[in-house]
């Protein structure tokens, strides 16, 4: 038999399904994949529901249903002050991944080099170099996260066609600053270059820190193409919708770029996805301070138990450094010992590196599950840690 795909072959069974699978293996509880464990809005289910009985459930428009596309753009509008043209400028996807992959599709051409920073999403290198893109890392560094102005800028060149840009980011739950945003956005100006914004947590952020969109900074409209997830957004991970908001010059090839994916997007899903678009703001503001009270829960909880924890201001996860447990091992090696004997599983942040010089000391944990799930889950490292001391941590290393 002849080779099959090599980059496809080469790739591993993903960290979040070994562990998945290791954390069923062992009755552990799961905070290492980032979904919520409670249903979402009433009203945003029970309209896909009754969605599937109006006898229009055909292929809807390929770039989504018109009532989904407004509600994208009224939403830009609301939060962000951006006029978008729901006609032309809004595409509808099969979740956020799918839209990363066609965002990228839209703008690359084989050789083409994409600046990524790490850690990141364990699916935009593979992507990138699928299409032949030419990834080029840059690290941001535990525990501040900070942007390293140097080495982004060095990492821009002639060949330079894209930045993927994640924030709130996974895993690290850093909030990219305005004046990180704007030293962005200058380089990718002076180098005319795209950006590919996945910006799936942009509601769910904390302690007064607030999303700015790149696509909202001078310059930048017509070179953004600006993702969001209904699945983050409304705690219904799987619905797989998402949405894409660029300039009518990119959406084009956006649209075809979809078109060879998926082609289109269950219709009783988009009109729902249009009725939770349209809550007020008592549901975006909701959504940030229940899943702030949860992670302050989880931290709470960590650091008494002497995780050392980094600063986590977005998304589903936080962070922690368990150096000053005594555990020798790597974080793979911890994350293990965590679900076979704690019975809680997280997962270990070396993942989400493409170099083999990786951070080994830090775990995510995610915080998206209700209040009685992560106690329980901190009763069972509580009773763990009584029964390891860092003696024994260091022999389990």
């Amino acid at each position: 038999m002849k080779n099959q795909n090599e980059l496809l072959s080469a790739s591993g069974t993903t960290i979040f399904t070994v562990m998945s699978a290791l954390a069923m293996q062992h009755g552990a509880i799961n905070l290492g994949q980032g979904f919520p464990d409670e249903e979402g809005p009433v009203d945003v289910v029970r309209a896909a529901a009754e969605a599937l009985l109006d006898n229009r459930n055909q292929y809807p428009p390929l770039t989504g249903l018109p009532e989904l596309r407004q509600a994208v753009a009224d939403a830009n509008r609301r939060f962000y002050g951006l006029e978008i043209d729901a006609n032309a400028e809004v595409v509808v996807t099969s979740g956020a991944t799918e839209a990363i992959t066609a965002s990228l599709m839209a703008v690359l051409n084989p050789g083409d080099e994409v600046v990524l920073l790490e850690p990141l999403y364990d699916t935009y290198l593979p992507v990138v170099r699928l299409l032949g893109g030419v990834p080029r890392l840059v690290r941001l560094a535990p525990p501040k996260w900070e942007l390293p102005r140097a080495e982004l800028a060095a990492a821009f060149g002639p060949k330079t066609k894209a930045i993927l840009l994640n924030t709130p980011m996974n895993p690290a739950g850093k909030v990219f600053t305005a004046a990180e945003l704007a030293f962005i956005a200058d380089l990718c100006q002076r180098h005319d270059t795209y950006a590919v914004c996945d910006e799936v947590y942009e509601h769910l952020t904390f302690d007064g820190w607030r999303h700015i969109p790149l696509m909202t900074l001078p310059g930048m409209r017509e070179r953004c193409l600006r993702i969001g997830s209904a699945g983050k957004t409304f705690s219904l991970t799987g619905w797989k919708v998402g949405y894409i908001t660029c300039d009518r010059s990119l959406a084009g090839n956006v649209a075809k770029a979809h078109t060879n994916l998926t082609f289109t997007t269950p219709p009783n899903l988009q009109r729902a996805v249009a009725v939770g678009l349209a809550k007020d703001d008592d549901y975006f503001t909701s959504l940030a301070t229940g899943l702030q009270a949860r992670r302050d829960q989880l931290a709470s909880g960590l650091t008494a138990l002497g995780f050392s924890l980094l600063p986590c201001n977005g998304s589903y996860f936080i962070t922690a450094d368990f150096t000053p447990l005594g555990f020798h091992g790597d974080d793979v090696a911890f994350c293990r010992h965590l679900t076979e004997v704690a019975k809680v599983t997280a997962i270990p942040v070396s993942a989400f590196y493409a170099g083999g010089d990786a951070p080994g000391h830090y775990v995510r944990f995610a915080f998206c599950k209700r209040e009685s799930v992560l106690e329980e889950a901190l009763q069972r490292l509580r009773a763990w840690k009584k029964d390891y001391s860092p003696e024994r941590l260091a022999q389990a290393g």
